[in-house]
């Protein structure tokens, strides 16, 4: 069987994931923030009912998608508990991504527990208070985060750990690195910034440091951690070079793929922090993107390819969004890698394809080539 076309009918036929921006509240000010969330709801948010008719509908898809429900701070979400419920009603896995506040108690954890809930990512921005309350800007987060981490592991949930890459943290990687494994967290989910919300003025590494990052990334993922990637979909080639061709991590690595100090200095410390590698990678070599195998649903219901890149679909009010991520020509393209620029002429652009989402910030075409990759197409 044609496993390349078991792939691609399947995220013809839905998606892996839909996420739900289900409120634009928040407690925390974070620098990056994709959704520019404030204390208190945006007008035009879902009502309850709207979000369980959103639901239901999602169950429509052949193959039942993971619906992780985000914000803003979903713990906002005054109806998360009837919410998660019908998710469960409908066969959808659920998914929490909440911000850590006073709102992440035990008892409301457990309730959700209760309900079906079985996984919760949470935000860990640095190695230590001063990077990571630097991003969050709230004191004292950085000591409630990593508790929040102990608790949610405590309760029996599986926890992933989201890190957004930017100028500001990326020389603290390894040492995050090694917070994410010592919590037991089963993956590590690291965001590359784009331009988009509170995050348009953040300055982002330079094509050479996000491969010098990659290459760390893979070797992180050897420790028994999942490593996944969000707008850093070119992880996927490094893994795929490094598992054709592995290499001794450090100054062989940095000689065969030509790779700058960032590299050096992450993979060195990662080796002081953890020894030498003790399992074969978890980095997946293929996935989904922005548009291919993920759905994105905001606040008001308006429908777009990724939560990083707002490009309006339709509405879930008066759209189906079955229909919709089937059929819109948009999405048809971004499945099909229809690219322009290097990204439409690599031989990777089916199992990377680039950011979309950063292509659309940097050019207004969601089409267009991502300037954040350093390969050039032979």
């Amino acid at each position: 069987m044609d496993m390349a076309a078991v792939t691609a009918d399947r995220f013809d036929d839905g998606p892996l994931l839909v996420f739900w921006e289900t409120t634009k509240a928040c407690e925390l000010a974070c620098r990056h923030c994709r959704a520019q969330a404030a204390p208190h709801p945006s007008p035009g948010e879902l009502t309850p009912d709207e979000g369980k008719r959103l639901v239901r509908r999602l169950a429509d898809f052949p193959r039942p998608p993971v619906l992780v429900l985000t914000g803003g701070d979903v713990m906002a979400r005054a109806d998360l508990r009837d919410l998660v419920a019908q998710a469960q009603r409908s066969g959808l896995p659920v998914a929490l991504a909440p911000s850590v506040t006073g709102r992440l108690t035990d008892t409301a954890l457990e309730a959700l527990a209760r309900l079906g809930a079985r996984s919760v990512s949470v935000s860990l921005d640095g190695s230590g208070p001063a990077t990571h309350e630097g991003v969050r800007g709230v004191e004292g987060h950085f000591a409630a985060t990593l508790d929040a981490m102990r608790r949610l592991r405590a309760l029996g949930f599986r926890l992933q750990v989201n890190t957004a890459v930017m100028a500001a943290n990326a020389s603290e990687l390894a040492d995050v690195a090694s917070l994410v494994l010592r919590a037991g967290a089963t993956s590590w989910e690291v965001f590359f910034l784009v331009h988009v919300g509170r995050g348009q003025h953040e300055p982002e590494l330079s094509p050479t440091e996000n491969e010098d990052v990659a290459h760390f990334l893979w070797e992180a993922s050897c420790y028994g951690l999942v490593v996944r990637t969000v707008e850093g979909p070119w992880c996927r080639r490094v893994a795929s070079w490094r598992r054709a061709n592995p290499t001794e991590p450090g100054s062989a690595t940095a000689s065969r793929y030509g790779l700058g100090p960032l590299y050096g200095q992450l993979s060195a410390r990662l080796a002081e922090r953890l020894g030498p590698a003790r399992t074969p990678s978890r980095m997946p070599t293929a996935g989904t993107r922005d548009g291919k195998g993920t759905l994105f649903v905001g606040h008001d219901g308006t429908l777009l390819p990724a939560g990083f890149m707002p490009v309006p679909l339709g509405n879930t009010r008066v759209d189906d969004p079955v229909a919709t991520y089937r059929h819109h020509p948009l999405l048809t393209a971004l499945r099909h890698g229809r690219f322009a620029g290097r990204c439409g002429a690599c031989e990777y652009a089916d199992a990377c394809g680039g950011s979309r989402a950063r292509a659309y910030a940097a050019s207004g075409d969601p089409l267009g080539e991502d300037p954040a990759c350093s390969y050039v197409p032979a």
